[in-house]
């Protein structure tokens, strides 16, 4: 019998082990690298050196993805399976990334129309030169998905960045686009008759809401609609949008429109903040207030929220890029501009709420309040009777049945004889009856 040498055996099993085992390390540097682009992208986006603006958050976790490629490139050239392609995606979102950072928003509209395109030919690249150059199936099967993800923001930013520009280039409808300075609101203003009536609605509502209720207010009088800034037609604002900026532009886009007062303002839910800021501000030009199912203001702020501050800015941000991605109608939101500026919203509600309160007496000009009898929660009710105190011609009516929404909706027409209620008082100059209150 032949007695073979000791050391083929040994070598002989490394050969048939050692790739497996090297694969298992690259499967790990992959993962590792793809953590540290996502913890990076996390901790730049909330870095206080990046802006805290959309195109400055996009820009800081374009940034940390970037590193997460980078390090792949880097360390994988340290193994015997070194990813020269992952060069390719990291100098496309680092160039990326620093380009918002440093020019951004109108350098973030200019990318809209060439980042889609160009990361879908990246992918396409890529996927090829992985294939070859990656014989690790573990780290494969982490990389497909991201590979898959980077095609589906592609694809998702592409027709976002095409349905705003069709929508924006688009026939406005029966309204008119008008500046206000700096963005335009979509304005649309029916029927004929004095006074006129401006309607708000709702937190995160849009003039299309309001479509069952002005035509029943415009077979008697003049009535108008818009859309606050970031929805349905109107475009985005440059800053925090509060109840005093949302009156402030109403005001501009009526003066602007040719559409006089006297008004009367009515406000649905939230939207009943902005009308009592309104009146607040412009009382000479208020002549009546119809609050529906209205949130109720606050005299006094709570402590530290006067405004959004740098976290809620750069949440507002981050929901700006995402909804870029096409997950605003995902979310019930039109659009991207929409879903971020009803998330604005609610970022400085503490303000709107503040602001609401200015209005501390209506002296004794006609208002209508108007509740849900229908799935109101505690206080509310109680809230409700404060507002009718604001002026000496009150009426307050309780809908039966009617909900929260459903004043927007099939009760519409309730709604609708609420407004007109405030129309006849402000025409005759009559109190109201006190049997009818």
């Amino acid at each position: 019998m032949t007695t073979l040498p000791a050391s083929p055996a040994p070598d002989g099993v490394h050969a048939v082990h050692a790739p497996g085992a090297a694969q298992g390390r690259l499967g790990l540097l992959v993962a590792g690298a793809l953590a540290a682009g996502f913890l990076a992208a996390l901790l730049l986006a909330a870095a206080p050196f990046i802006p805290a603006t959309e195109s400055g958050v996009t820009g800081g976790i374009l940034l940390g993805f970037a590193l997460g490629w980078a390090l792949l490139a880097v360390l994988s050239g340290f193994t015997h399976q070194p990813q020269r392609w992952a060069a390719a995606p990291a100098l496309f979102l680092g160039s990326g990334g620093l380009l918002l950072v440093v020019f951004g928003a109108p350098m973030q509209e200019a990318l809209a129309w060439v980042w889609p395109p160009a990361l879908l030919v990246l992918v396409a690249r890529s996927i090829p030169r992985m294939r070859r150059q990656l014989r690790s199936r573990s780290a494969r099967v982490l990389l497909y998905p991201v590979l898959a993800l980077l095609v589906v923001a592609a694809l998702a930013g592409g027709y976002e960045t095409v349905r705003g520009a069709i929508r924006a280039g688009a026939a406005p409808g029966d309204g008119r686009l008008i500046d206000v300075g700096g963005h335009r609101l979509y304005l649309d203003c029916t029927g004929e008759g004095s006074p006129t009536v401006v309607i708000e609605p709702g937190a995160g509502l849009a003039s299309s809401d309001l479509d069952l209720i002005a035509p029943m207010v415009a077979r008697d009088t003049r009535v108008c609609i818009y859309d606050r800034a970031g929805r349905g037609r109107s475009d985005p604002a440059p800053g925090p949008q509060d109840g005093a900026r949302i009156a402030a532009d109403l005001h501009t886009l009526l003066e602007r429109a040719g559409e006089p007062g006297p008004y009367v303002v009515a406000g649905h839910s939230f939207g009943g903040l902005y009308a009592l800021t309104f009146a607040a501000r412009y009382s000479e030009e208020v002549a009546g207030l119809v609050l529906v199912d209205s949130t109720a203001p606050a005299s006094d702020p709570a402590p530290g929220t006067a405004g959004p501050d740098d976290t809620a800015s750069r949440l507002s941000a981050l929901v700006g890029a995402a909804g870029r991605l096409g997950i605003g109608p995902l979310l019930g939101a039109e659009s991207g501009s929409h879903l971020r500026s009803s998330v604005d919203e609610y970022l400085v509600a503490a303000s709107s709420v503040q602001q609401g309160g200015a209005l501390e007496t209506f002296a004794d000009k006609p208002l209508v309040v108007l509740t849900a009898g229908s799935g109101t929660r505690p206080g509310w009710t109680e809230a409700q009777d404060a507002l009718a105190t604001l002026s000496t011609n009150t009426l307050h009516r309780t809908v039966a049945g009617a909900t929260h929404g459903s004043l927007l909706g099939e009760d519409a027409a309730e709604t609708a004889v609420g407004i007109l209620d405030v129309v006849s008082a402000v025409r005759t100059g009559t109190p109201f009856a006190p049997e009818r209150q």
